[in-house]
């Protein structure tokens, strides 16, 4: 296939995961950080999806089993996540669920450490971070051919301090490991940042626009991670990555237009993703690698 033809399939497939999560508003559960977690669900709603949100083990994996997809995020924890989320992961694996992690903050700590470690034996079907926290698990999970840790990267809080590009090799390695224990024999990694970038470990691809603004408010990042998961539910690991950030992009765009501070900015931003249309999102500039 062509490169011209294959933009027009990946195009049309964008389409059709922005239509289908309207019109069949799948469940995507998610185990998320407080701080974030009405955003997310606000967001999964405008998005088109239906939104659950849990902290108990049996009561995840119960919820999986009519979930379309999950959406796990480790942003702030309690002491017990420790056990918890291993187990779940483990169980969701069994089963033969779809998940996206968010790793956020990745390199901070030992407990949040001990979590995400734990989770490349049961990883998950997409992984969307910052660049640190993707080069963080990268190392975590030593898939690269160094050590532990990375020179010239360190964990900044829920920031990032690398750029995406140098994310590059350390998003094809996560992606490449991610497909091999996927139920639907496919991963993918999308790393956020001021252009960005997703890839299933062979292709890369680069997605120009979005806002300045969702830096200003907490959980954009996070809302998008949980609206990953609802694309997940409807379209393979690659077109799910993709289609949520252009949407991201696309809504973010048209709600910096129309606020005037970070305020009026969430409430546009959810605006924007339940309006901005299919074609849209497919038509956004996609550089591909």
């Amino acid at each position: 296939m062509s490169d011209d033809s294959y933009a027009a399939a990946l195009r049309e497939q964008i389409a059709q995961a922005v239509n289908d999560v309207r019109e069949t508003t799948p469940l995507a559960q998610s185990f998320t950080n407080f701080v974030t977690m009405n955003l997310v669900a606000n967001a999964q709603l405008a998005a088109g999806g239906t939104a659950a949100m849990s902290f108990l083990s049996d009561d995840v994996i119960d919820t999986a089993e009519i979930a379309g997809s999950n959406y796990i995020n480790v942003g702030t924890l309690l002491p017990f996540f420790k056990d918890v989320l291993p187990e779940i992961a483990y169980k969701l694996h069994k089963n033969g669920k779809t998940w996206v992690l968010d790793p956020v903050a990745a390199g901070i700590g030992k407990t949040r450490t001990a979590i995400l470690e734990s989770f490349r034996t049961y990883p998950p079907t997409i992984v969307r971070g910052n660049a640190s926290e993707i080069i963080a698990l990268d190392a975590m999970w030593g898939l690269a051919q160094h050590d532990s840790t990375v020179p010239g990267t360190r964990p900044a809080g829920v920031e990032a301090v690398d750029e995406v590009d140098s994310a590059v090799d350390a998003a094809k390695r996560v992606a490449r490991h991610l497909a091999k224990y996927s139920p639907v024999g496919a991963g993918a990694v999308a790393v956020s940042g001021a252009v960005d970038l997703v890839t299933d470990g062979e292709r890369v691809f680069r997605l120009p626009g979005g806002s300045a603004m969702m830096t200003k408010i907490t959980g954009a990042g996070c809302s998008l991670g949980g609206v990953t998961a609802t694309y997940l539910a409807v379209a393979e690991p690659l077109v799910a990555a993709i289609s949520a950030s252009l949407l991201y992009n696309r809504a973010s765009e048209i709600a910096e237009a129309k606020s005037s501070g970070p305020g009026s900015f969430q409430v546009a931003l959810l605006d924007a993703l339940w309006n901005v249309t299919a074609e849209e999102v497919a038509a956004s500039e996609i550089i591909i690698d």
